[in-house]
C-alpha cells in the first residue's frame, strides 16, 4: 500500500512510516476527572499510547484540562453534534478531537472549529460507523461499507475544502467482513491515516474474536496506522488484545510472550493456573522475552526450547529450563519459586 500522511498527536507521530499505534478509550464519567485520570494511569501501564474520552457535555469538556496535566500520553476528545464542545475541548490542551463535521451544524460553526484546531495544530478524526451513515446515502445504498465510504469523504471535503488536512479517519462495522471492505475501499481512496476498529465487537470471548481477524487482516495488507480493540470489557484488556496482534503479526513488540500447552492426560502441573499467573505478573512489563510453561516431558523444555525460561511438570519432579537445557529440578512448590524468580530476574534485565 502506498505509504500514508503523517499526522501528529500531542508527542505521537501516527501514519507515515511510524509504528502502529495502540489506542482506547475510557469508560468512567469524564466529569470525574480523579476516576477518569486513575483509568489512564492504569491504561498507560498496560501499554496504551493514546487514549480518548466521551465528551457529553460542557462539565466533561472543562473536566480535560485536570486529566490532561496528570497524564503522560496524548488525550483525545470524542465529540458529538455540538461544536461549542470541541471549542472547550480544545482550549482545555487535548491532543485530537473526534467530531464529524457534517453533523455540527452551519458551515460557520465547522470553519470555527477547523480555525481552531489549525491554531493549536489539532489533528480531527472523521469517525463513520454503520450507524452514522449520512441519511441520503442511506437511502441511496442501505447500511453497506459503500454508503459508510462516501459518507467519510463527504466529512472529508468539507475539511479540504477550509484548506485542513491534519486529519485521520476511521469507518467501522461490527461485521467483520463489512469492516474489511469498507477500510480497503478507503484506503484506495485517501491518503490519511486510517484509525482501525470493529465497532460494537462484544464482549472479551467474541470481540476479541472480531477484532483479531478485522483488524489482523487489515494490517498483514498495510492497511491502517492505528487501532483500538472494541470490547465490552475493561479498556485496559482492550490495549492488551491490542497488543497481542502486533506481537502475533511481529509488527511491534511489547511484553514477554508465553507459551503454553492446551494440556492433556500426560500433564503433571496445572498449567491453566500457573499461565494465568504469569500473564497477569507480566501485564505491566514492557522488555520482551519467551516464557513457557508446559504440562509433561513431553511438552517440556524440547517443544519450548526456544524459551528464555520455562517450566515444566514431570513424574516425580518438576523442572525449570533456559533455553531447552535443565536448569533446576525438585517439587513443584519449589520449583515455582525459582521460575518466578527467574520471570522477575529476566523482567529487570531486559
Amino acid at each position: 500500500m502506498e505509504e500514508t500522511l503523517s499526522i501528529r498527536v500531542g508527542n505521537v507521530i501516527m501514519g507515515g512510516n511510524s509504528p502502529i499505534t495502540i489506542q482506547s478509550m475510557t469508560n468512567t464519567d469524564t466529569r470525574d476527572w480523579r476516576s477518569t485520570i486513575k483509568q489512564i494511569q492504569r491504561l498507560e501501564q498496560v501499554g496504551c499510547e493514546i487514549v480518548r474520552a466521551g465528551i457529553p457535555d460542557m462539565d466533561a469538556a472543562t473536566a480535560l484540562g485536570k486529566i490532561k496535566e496528570r497524564i503522560h500520553i496524548p488525550l483525545v476528545a470524542d465529540i458529538h453534534f455540538d461544536y461549542k464542545l470541541a471549542l472547550e475541548a480544545i482550549k482545555q490542551g487535548v491532543d485530537k478531537v473526534r467530531i464529524n463535521p457534517g453533523n455540527i451544524g452551519s458551515k460557520k460553526k465547522v470553519r470555527v472549529v477547523v480555525d481552531a484546531c489549525r491554531d493549536k495544530d489539532v489533528p480531527i478524526r472523521i469517525g463513520v460507523n454503520a450507524g452514522s451513515i449520512a441519511k441520503e446515502l442511506l437511502n441511496k445504498y442501505g447500511p453497506t461499507p459503500e454508503a459508510a465510504v462516501e459518507s467519510c469523504l463527504e466529512h472529508v471535503r468539507i475539511l479540504e475544502d477550509l484548506n485542513f488536512s491534519n486529519i485521520a479517519i476511521s469507518v467501522k462495522f461490527s461485521d467483520v467482513e463489512e469492516m474489511i471492505l469498507a477500510y480497503r475501499l478507503l484506503a484506495e481512496k485517501v491518503r490519511y491515516p486510517l484509525h482501525l476498529g470493529v465497532t460494537h465487537a462484544g464482549t472479551s470471548f467474541m470481540g476479541t474474536i472480531k477484532n483479531v481477524l478485522g483488524i489482523g487482516v487489515l494490517l498483514r495488507e498495510g492497511i491502517g496506522s492505528t487501532m483500538r480493540v472494541s470490547l465490552t470489557a475493561p479498556p485496559e484488556q482492550e490495549v492488551k488484545v491490542g497488543w497481542g496482534i502486533l506481537n502475533a503479526l511481529g509488527i511491534r513488540k511489547r511484553g514477554p510472550e508465553l507459551i503454553s500447552c492446551p494440556t492433556c492426560a500426560r500433564k503433571q502441573l496445572d498449567v491453566e493456573r500457573y499461565a494465568s499467573m504469569v500473564e497477569e505478573m507480566t501485564s505491566t512489563i514492557s522488555s520482551t522475552f519467551k516464557i513457557a510453561v508446559m504440562g509433561c516431558s513431553v511438552n517440556g523444555p524440547g517443544e519450548a526450547k526456544q524459551a528464555d525460561i520455562g517450566i515444566a511438570g514431570g513424574k516425580g519432579a518438576t523442572v525449570v529450563f533456559k533455553y531447552g537445557e535443565k536448569l533446576q529440578s525438585g517439587n513443584e512448590e519449589d520449583m515455582i519459586k525459582v521460575f518466578f524468580s527467574e520471570i522477575k530476574r529476566l523482567a529487570e534485565e531486559s
